[in-house]
């Protein structure tokens, strides 16, 4: 289903009429808001805004999953508002989704698809097995072709997860784009090779690469990745031109453990953060933002094939405090 403007910057779904992607940004993000919220409301009508009242926001951020890091920046930040006795709970949440509107900003950045003079604009899209990869590369695809109006082509490199592969040929045919692979058990780096050779006689606009996730031997991961990195590159030194990290909202802290391993296996150019609704820990993307300044291109927030968009920062953070 394409999106198309409404009035002003809110986008409207056809197939849910009256229903802006901030509505159901807030609903995604209503099991973390609501944790959140509890607890600013529980602290701030047991106390005023003093000393002890900042050192206990300090854990109740801390246990939203924004980590020490970030935390600290929102407590610094917060400390130097005045609050005077008239100051309301919503008063607190404005200020709080300010600050980390101001942390996330940077990190707000579209995947800018620009496609070479010659061969698709490649994607390389990287993340633990169990993350939602592979419904997230068919999602990625349906907006690339309905809201960029781009050609696509998917790869499926994750050669030895038969079912990967499978899924990943349904998602390619749901959304109608070229779809690529090889036998189970082939070299992912081939596929990769081929699926560009393919994707640039057919001129398609964009190449989605898959890739395996298995991370019980990293080093065995680290050199698959980097050989299908130096295998693209025999084509064009440019390639990829993205490569995206995907990461799952309801693994928490572990989400900056899978950053910092990954980085050091591939250029994590972007991240992509899904399962947000089935979480309460919607302040990790705060933290990630704080810790690594890694853009995120794109966050979803359920199931359905128009559930992952553009992240955008103020509507994030203002929607994670459960304002409007």
């Amino acid at each position: 289903m394409i999106f198309w403007k409404g009035k002003g910057d809110k986008e409207v779904t056809p197939d849910r009429p009256g229903e802006t992607w901030v509505s159901r940004l807030g609903m995604g993000l209503a099991k973390s808001s609501a944790k959140l919220g509890q607890d600013i409301s529980d602290l701030f009508t047991k106390s005023l805004l003093g000393e002890d009242a900042l050192e206990r926001l300090e854990e109740i951020l801390i246990q939203a999953d924004l980590g020490p890091k970030t935390t600290a920046q929102i407590i610094a930040d917060f400390s130097e508002k005045r609050f005077d006795e008239s100051a309301t709970e919503k008063d607190v949440r404005e200020i709080l989704a300010e600050s980390m509107a101001k942390i996330l900003e940077p990190a707000a950045q579209d995947l800018k698809i620009v496609k070479p003079q010659t061969g698709p604009f490649t994607i390389l899209v990287c993340g633990v097995n169990g993350v939602g990869k592979t419904t997230t590369i068919g999602k990625m695809a349906k907006y690339f072709k309905e809201t960029d109006k781009k050609s696509v082509m998917i790869a499926a490199g994750d050669t030895f997860r038969a079912a990967a592969v499978e899924q990943l040929e349904v998602w390619a045919g749901r959304v109608n784009c070229v779809f690529y692979k090889k036998d189970v058990g082939a070299d992912p780096a081939a596929v990769a090779f081929e699926a560009y050779e393919k994707a640039k006689a057919a001129n398609v606009d964009i190449l989605m690469i898959d890739t395996a996730g298995r991370l019980h031997n990293k080093s065995n991961l680290m050199e698959e990745l980097r050989k299908i990195i130096r295998v693209l590159q025999k084509h064009d030194a440019a390639l990829p031109h993205a490569t995206l990290l995907v990461l799952d909202a309801t693994t928490g802290q572990n989400a900056f453990e899978q950053v910092r391993v990954f980085k050091d296996i591939a250029p994590v150019s972007g991240l992509v953060v899904t399962k947000l609704d089935g979480t309460a820990r919607g302040g990790v993307l705060v933290g990630l933002a704080g810790q690594f300044g890694i853009p995120a291109h794109f966050i979803g927030v359920g199931e359905g094939a128009d559930d992952l968009r553009p992240f955008k920062a103020k509507d994030y953070a203002r929607s994670l405090l459960g304002l409007s």
